[in-house]
């Protein structure tokens, strides 16, 4: 308690600002949401809530997600650090139970001293904390919700805003942080329940993938999921508005990855982590468009600086939303083990070209994963077996492996589709990217470098069973107790 009116009193002092003069933050988190809105382009769905958002703010073209699945992603953001700096960059690791089974001895990740969750910040410094839907909290660490948040629901994701009961449970005057998780493309069910509403034979099929039925039906739900996101993006607006409180609320609106497809969801292409952002507030001139590098990672920071408060040394992000900001030279996403399937890739991404190191070449993008069961990931394999896929797409399926390296100049093929690797024109630009990840590798520390641990492979043995098949488990797989 000390130490909370300690921070209060020294960021009031520090910024000249009580807690009651601060604005409001506001993160949408939309979940598996590819960016194809209208005011991104799109011509295929409207999205009138969402474009609202973009023309009283400002709308990021370059916003790169620090991995391509979700425990990860929002491991890093809520920290304002690389998920790879604190151990957190195995999916669902550090989780004590897993699906109603207890994991017994697990693998405890206990973040460094100094560094701390975004809320926990904001509730020292006299905010208001919430998280609707903090099922989806969702962070490879150990937290306590209920030292974080003031009010946090159960369950997964929103629901709706008719009673705006995110926010009201503060005292008059008191301004919060809060996080409002949305299913967007996990929207499955409520958006089936709905009926189809985007019609099939309309949409768009990328060159990576075979232009069959089972894609052209996943691409199409997906544009579902969107309209009935963009619907739940109105409604909180619609309730800030009515709460008198739109106008003095900083918005974050991100993703925290692309759709479940197989190039896109855990992926680090263009489409599994170049993600939708769109942030207005306060002071915000509306309709920006900024092209810049954006990292998830930054989100953090730049909360805090919108509130006024004060960015901790140790955060990794930055304020992007600051007049002395200076664009990145270059940003990174990871991809490590998601679920049972070991990978690791490392993404470097600058204005113009992304560098990718597969440390797994040893093995397919389409080696085993939860994905397997699926109609359309069936369908693949069967065209793969039969020899149907053209060369194209051939780069992401082919079952004998993969190149160690990629590079791919993201003007002229945003598809990722010609591998510049090893063509000698483009030498210097490989190694100029070769030394951009050593560098980051060497300043942050990226704990990925290692082998996880034995505790941490024995969790996803006991987690998963018979489907950990990668042979990073065989040198513990003899220390599993059935």
């Amino acid at each position: 308690m000390i130490r909370k009116i300690f921070l209060f009193l020294f960021v009031t002092l520090a910024t000249g600002m009580s807690a009651s003069d601060r604005p409001n933050i506001l993160w949408i988190y939309l979940e598996d949401v590819s960016g194809w809105f209208s005011c991104y382009g799109d011509k295929v769905i409207n999205t009138p809530h969402i474009d609202s958002l973009a023309e009283g703010g400002i709308r990021f073209n370059r916003f790169y997600t620090s991995a391509g699945v979700c425990s990860a992603m929002r491991s890093g953001t809520i920290l304002g650090m690389m998920q790879t700096t604190v151990g957190a960059h195995q999916h669902r690791s550090c989780r004590s139970n897993f699906r109603g089974k207890s994991m017994g001895e697990y693998d405890k990740n206990v973040l460094p001293n100094g560094v701390q969750l975004v809320p926990k910040i904001f509730r020292d410094a006299g905010f208001y904390t919430f998280n609707e839907g903090s099922g989806k909290d969702d962070f490879n660490f150990e937290f306590d919700r209920d030292e974080i948040y003031d009010h946090h629901s159960g369950g997964w994701n929103f629901k709706g805003a008719e009673d705006g009961s995110e926010w009201t449970g503060r005292t008059e005057g008191k301004p919060f942080f809060g996080q409002i998780q949305i299913s967007g493309g996990k929207s499955g069910g409520r958006v089936k329940s709905i009926g189809d509403l985007t019609p099939r034979d309309l949409v768009p099929v990328p060159p990576y993938y075979p232009d069959i039925p089972e894609v052209r039906e996943e691409i199409a739900h997906h544009y579902d999921c969107l309209l009935f996101t963009d619907d739940q993006v109105g409604q909180i607006i619609a309730a800030l508005k009515r709460d008198g409180l739109y106008d003095n609320t900083f918005i974050f609106l991100i993703s925290d990855h692309g759709y479940k497809l197989h190039r896109h969801k855990q992926m680090l292409y263009e489409g599994g982590i170049n993600m939708p952002c769109i942030v207005s507030g306060p002071g915000i001139k509306s309709g920006q468009v900024r092209n810049d590098l954006i990292n998830s990672i930054d989100i953090a920071p730049a909360s805090l600086a919108a509130a006024g408060l004060p960015i901790p040394q140790k955060m990794e992000g930055q304020d992007f939303l600051a007049k002395e900001y200076k664009p990145k030279k270059y940003t990174i996403s990871a991809r490590d083990r998601c679920d049972y399937t070991i990978e690791k890739i490392r993404a470097v991404i600058t204005p113009r070209f992304k560098y990718l190191r597969n440390y797994t070449d040893d093995r397919p993008f389409m080696q085993t994963t939860y994905k397997d069961g699926w109609e359309v990931s069936k369908k693949f394999r069967e065209m793969m077996a039969a020899g149907e896929m053209n060369k194209t797409q051939m780069i992401f399926f082919d079952p004998d492996g993969k190149e160690p390296e990629e590079l791919y100049d993201l003007r002229k093929d945003p598809h990722e589709i010609k591998n510049l690797a090893k063509d000698p024109k483009f030498a210097k630009q490989l190694k100029r990217h070769r030394a951009y990840l050593e560098e980051w590798i060497r300043k942050t520390g990226d704990m990925g470098q290692e082998p996880e641990s034995d505790i941490g492979l024995l969790c996803a043995l006991r987690r998963w069973g018979d489907k950990c098949v990668n042979p990073e488990y065989n040198r513990v797989r003899h220390l599993l107790k059935n």
